[in-house]
């Protein structure tokens, strides 16, 4: 039978180091670092968090309707097979280089540095703000995610994103296989220096957008405000409505409603590389 800790204020460093099989209820964890670290098969419920590091070095993690606040910065490090639901995070710089996690109706209101070279991870009804969010991630699905904070997705690889919307400009730059469906974002150079990069039913503001992109798909995709397009990019590309302007874009075929300004500079692209459909 596990061992259970029920209402509780625990500090002081290491307070559970190396627990085993534990149950934890009602419980604060302040003043003092790293409580939790180096534990195993752990389920806490109704907590608190309010000093660092209390998970790091941990394994098979269950979390529940608890609470990190915003000294409990750096809180999961190095973690493998942890998932948390119905959750609080106002620490910023947690959850790095994480295997196997899980993140379920969470609110990370200052997500800063958060969420840099995990592995395997699904975010689901996730929202967050902060800079530099999901850097170098691998394996990533995500399902509603409402993210305020530029430099997102930073070369992550292997990444599915649906159902949600971003406000980051220099979004999936440096990034490899990346796939977003039924979503809003809007922030300039998107994408840049990615590679196999598809959009699919996507509303897109971006100046400069989809640039210095090796094989580039958007499907039925709508780009508002979005001028400069596409330099330097192979492209294949279905756009619902108008294009304010393409620039050199290196290959493939882009169709649209309209195209306000085409620009192919002969010295610089080949323009017979580049199929142009204007539908109007």
């Amino acid at each position: 039978m596990s061992e259970e800790v029920r209402a509780r204020r625990l500090t002081g460093e290491r307070a559970l180091f190396m627990s085993r099989g534990l149950r934890i209820f009602d419980t604060i964890f302040d003043d003092g670092e790293s409580p939790l670290k180096e534990s195993r098969d752990i389920e806490l419920q109704n907590c608190m968090f309010k000093w660092k590091y209390p998970l790091w070095y941990c394994r098979g993690v269950r979390v529940r309707d608890c609470q990190w606040f915003e000294m409990a910065r750096a809180g999961v490090w190095y973690t493998e097979d942890m998932e948390v639901a119905r959750a609080v995070i106002e620490a910023p710089k947690n959850f790095r280089r994480c295997r196997g996690l899980t993140l379920r109706d969470v609110d990370m209101p200052n997500a800063a540095e958060t969420l840099w070279a995990c592995r395997d991870v699904t975010l689901e009804n996730v929202s967050a703000k902060g800079d530099y969010f999901a850097m170098n991630c691998e394996d990533v699905r995500v399902r509603n995610l409402r993210l305020v904070g530029n430099y997102s997705f930073d070369g992550a690889k292997n990444v599915t994103v649906e159902d949600s919307r971003l406000l980051s400009k220099d979004a999936f730059w440096n990034s490899e296989n990346v796939t977003v469906r039924d979503s809003f974002i809007s922030g300039e150079y998107l994408g840049w220096n990615g590679k196999n990069l598809t959009f699919e039913n996507c509303t897109v503001e971006s100046l400069q957008g989809m640039c210095y992109i090796e094989n580039l798909t958007m499907r039925n995709c709508k780009l508002l405000n979005t001028a400069l397009a596409f330099e330097y990019s192979t492209v294949e590309a279905d756009i619902v409505g108008q294009v304010d302007s393409v620039i050199n874009p290196t290959s493939g075929t882009i169709r649209a409603d309209a195209i306000g300004e085409l620009i192919l500079e002969k010295d610089k692209v080949d323009p017979g590389k580049t199929r142009i459909v204007v539908r109007q």
